[in-house]
């Protein structure tokens, strides 16, 4: 019914150059436009009143890069439902990406930027855009927000639990879109040492075809296989999406594989690891199926390559080395002990003494379940987070009040922070003040449990070291968790922006 208003991106610039010629004042917007909403509605016609003529570029769907949200619907249908807006005069499905081409392509007078993006990628982040614009004598305007958003829609169309609407309405009258996103994109300023176990893990997938009829041996026949970083090193690619100024202390093999994994992730400057022909690289082989829509990964079995001794003292010994060597630039040593021989005693007292900034997670596994308590291994750090077996562990009793527990376990580390997660029941965050703060889980449905615990460590300490406030803190953490819990593995870290974007979306809610 409206076609005529959709403008073919190839026919553009010719188009609107015949409009500019005739005097008429051209205003855009652009984005991807999923759903109609108040918001938008609200956001269009204010647009419109800058000008004659309103253009609405929209970015096609094969120009969405696979690693950020795909929309709810086709190109074609966000397109028709564009057209019915009185208020829109023409839209046109962009090629591309990015907002350049789209801007070259119409060359408006105004170009209108929502509050929601503004907040979401920072004014700095318009600066190609400005640039463009300022060639040709357009201008960029910032429009303000309606109080209708296209994340507090889904919010209600996804029915948020009250618990967690309940929390979010909460902490939002504590910290605005503007504290919440500053307060994150002060991590950047971070200086990280990340020190502790590095861990591959490689998941196989296998379709399950029965037992034998001999051995009654479980059969499958092979789908594909990947590996991915696990341990610290996963840790270290989960900070690095929040900074840059990030160093890590390891030991590996020289396995011809582990070299070109590990530069995929680290710098030649980042990279402080020892490599010795002697050692094992931890390795985890697990069996899984393929994981189905909505359901949790179906692990079969696991094997693990893994030295049964720690490393020997001389290679102690290169690691005390670089750590006394990197300490004393970093603001935040974070500390991941999975047991397995690097965090020797020698190591520990190092990082208890020294660190500006301690953050610690000493995890229990099936290798060094008992054996691996912190409160038996570490006197003091400044946060700390585990979860509920470990914390079991720590206090050698069943039946546990989990709230004394973990003050009593915070005050005897001397930690300004403490957390305690608890999978799907809830997180306990605590902090030196006496305040608690406690989080339902975000994500009700999960991929793969392992990995999450390490991404909310590594937001938490983060955090922490930005003195950033207990209910705050927590809640970052559990965002950061709900993110992982859909990942299989740590195949991808965690997403600074999708972190952004689910945070303003819950305060908006």
């Amino acid at each position: 019914m409206f076609g005529h208003k959709i403008i073919p991106f190839e026919q553009a610039a010719a188009f609107f150059q015949k409009i500019r010629g005739s005097s008429k004042r051209i205003v855009q917007c652009h984005g991807t436009f999923d759903l109609i909403h108040p918001g938008l509605v609200t956001h269009l016609e204010s647009a419109r009143q800058k000008g004659d003529v309103l253009v609405v570029t929209m970015v096609a769907d094969s120009s969405i890069p696979a690693n950020e949200e795909q929309p709810h619907f086709e190109e074609v249908l966000r397109a028709k439902n564009l057209t019915a807006l009185q208020s829109v005069d023409y839209v046109v499905v962009v090629p591309h990406p990015t907002s350049l081409e789209a801007i070259a392509s119409v060359r408006p007078h105004v170009y209108c930027i929502s509050s929601e993006a503004s907040m979401l990628s920072g004014d700095d982040d318009h600066t190609e855009e400005t640039s463009l614009l300022a060639s040709f004598g357009g201008e960029p305007v910032y429009l303000e927000a309606s109080g209708y958003s296209a994340p507090k829609l889904i919010n209600l169309l996804n029915h948020l639990p009250g618990q967690i609407r309940a929390e979010s309405r909460s902490l939002a009258a504590r910290y605005s879109p503007q504290k919440f996103k500053r307060i994150i994109e002060q991590f950047s300023k971070l200086r990280v040492l990340i020190l502790g176990d590095t861990i591959f893990d490689r998941y196989s997938y296998v379709k399950v075809q029965g037992l034998t009829s001999k051995n009654r041996i479980l059969s499958g026949r092979f789908l594909s296989e990947h590996t991915d970083p696990g341990g610290a090193l996963a840790v270290a690619r989960h900070i690095r999406q929040f900074t840059s100024h990030i160093q890590m202390v390891s030991v590996v093999g020289t396995e011809p594989w582990v070299d070109p994994a590990i530069r995929a992730d680290l710098s030649a400057e980042q990279d402080l690891f020892i490599r010795d022909s002697r050692l094992t690289t931890i390795l985890k082989h697990r069996y899984v199926e393929p994981v189905a829509q909505g359901k949790e990964m179906n692990k079969l079995f696991s094997v693990n390559y893994i030295d049964a001794e720690p490393p020997p003292s001389d290679i102690i010994d290169q690691v005390l080395h670089k750590v006394s060597q990197a300490m004393p630039n970093a603001d935040l040593v974070v500390v991941t002990d999975f047991g397995h021989g690097i965090m020797a005693p020698a190591v520990r007292e190092l990082v208890q003494n020294n660190a500006r900034f301690l953050a610690l997670n000493c995890q229990t596994n099936s290798h060094n379940h008992g054996f691996n308590i912190i409160n038996h291994q570490y006197r003091r750090c400044d946060c700390f987070s585990l979860d509920e077996q470990e914390m079991l562990l720590s206090c050698a009793r069943r039946g546990i009040n989990h709230h004394v527990e973990l003050e009593a376990l915070r005050a005897r580390m001397g930690a300004r922070n403490a957390w305690l997660t608890r999978g799907g029941v809830e997180t306990l965050g605590i902090d030196d003040h006496q305040n608690a703060h406690r989080w339902p889980p975000l994500e009700p449905t999960v991929t793969d449990t392992v990995g999450a615990g390490d991404a909310f460590f590594s937001v938490v300490a983060m955090a922490a070291a930005q003195e950033v406030p207990i209910d705050l803190s927590t809640f970052l953490g559990q965002l950061a968790g709900g993110q992982a819990v859909k990942i299989v593995g740590n195949s991808e870290p965690i997403s600074k922006e999708d972190l952004l974007k689910s945070g303003l979306s819950l305060l908006n809610c």
